[in-house]
């Protein structure tokens, strides 16, 4: 790791993801291939659920904003990955990348966060029935999401304020875009108190609203248990099985990444975890949403329907 003599840097070196050069090229059209995927399977299901009035319930007033938070998250890194890959140019200036890791930081949390107001909307809507309308009203959704947005904001602008105060004695990051973690490792000065920060934001942002998710399982699997017909069952089971994939992929790469400390030798576990974040994640969701969803699928042959009946 290369040292500087003063004690602050003007800009940082990506150092990317650790892949042999021969090999830029697949990775650089996989990735890609997975963001543009990633843009228009999102903003389909934006666009559906905005021009279909079936669809314009809390459930997918709530989805269509975890689309827009994924499309958002996978731009703030994957395309500058990509101009890395494809021109070896690695640098990017401090601002930038304070920038950057401000975004990151709030776009994965506002993601927490909706998962987990969507799985109130899955408990109200199956334990509640009969009350469903009257308490997930449009005020109440717009503002768990107004919440949402100002908690995100403001954990983000927390360890970006905090972060700004720190000299660095080294600019190399180990990897494809600016982690918050990577960059305390290169400070040479005591980080206890924006360490102490992230474990008390990972408590509100991460575990807090995972016990909501499981206590609102809890409720919903409580319910089903005593449901007495097979197709209520079955019914409570596809509200919530899209849901329940988001949940397993979301979760499953925040706590992989501490049950698992050692993936491998070729490739740091880190930057494993935040492709499943930034790119993976971001692109399985539309399908989970559109292929197990039957309003979701009535919307796109609407939509299908419609735009070849004005083509010649």
């Amino acid at each position: 790791m290369r040292r500087e003599n003063q004690s602050s840097v003007s800009k940082f070196l990506l150092l990317g993801i650790p892949i042999q050069p021969e090999q830029q090229g697949i990775f650089f059209a996989l990735f890609l291939g997975m963001y543009l995927t990633t843009v228009l399977g999102n903003l389909l299901i934006i666009l559906l659920i905005r021009l279909d009035p079936h669809l314009h319930t809390p459930m997918y007033f709530f989805l269509s904003h975890l689309a827009l938070t994924d499309v958002s998250f996978s731009s703030v890194t994957v395309p500058k990955m990509l101009v890395n890959m494809q021109t070896q140019n690695r640098s990017i200036p401090y601002a930038g990348c304070v920038t950057q890791m401000y975004f990151f930081i709030f776009f994965t949390d506002l993601d927490s966060f909706l998962i987990a107001s969507m799985a109130y909307d899955r408990y109200v809507a199956i334990c509640h029935p009969l009350h469903y309308t009257s308490i997930m009203r449009e005020e109440l959704c717009a503002f768990l999401v107004a919440v949402s947005w100002f908690l995100s904001g403001a954990s983000s602008l927390s360890h970006t304020l905090l972060l700004t105060q720190l000299p660095f004695c080294a600019d190399i990051i180990p990897h494809f875009f600016c982690d918050l973690g990577a960059l305390l490792r290169l400070s040479c000065s005591d980080i206890f108190l924006n360490e102490l920060v992230m474990f008390t934001a990972g408590v509100v942002v991460i575990t807090l609203p995972f016990i909501c998710i499981l206590v609102s399982y809890g409720y919903i699997g409580a319910t089903i248990l005593r449901t007495p017909s097979t197709k209520g069952i079955c019914k409570a089971f596809s509200t919530c099985g899209s849901h329940l994939s988001v949940v397993s992929l979301y979760y499953g790469s925040i706590f992989g990444q501490y049950l698992f400390p050692t993936l491998g030798n070729f490739i740091n576990k880190d930057i494993i975890v935040a492709l499943m974040y930034t790119v993976v994640t971001p692109m399985l969701n539309p399908f989970i949403y559109s292929l197990r969803n039957r309003d979701i699928k009535e919307a796109f042959e609407k939509l299908f329907s419609r735009a070849t009946f004005f083509l010649p």
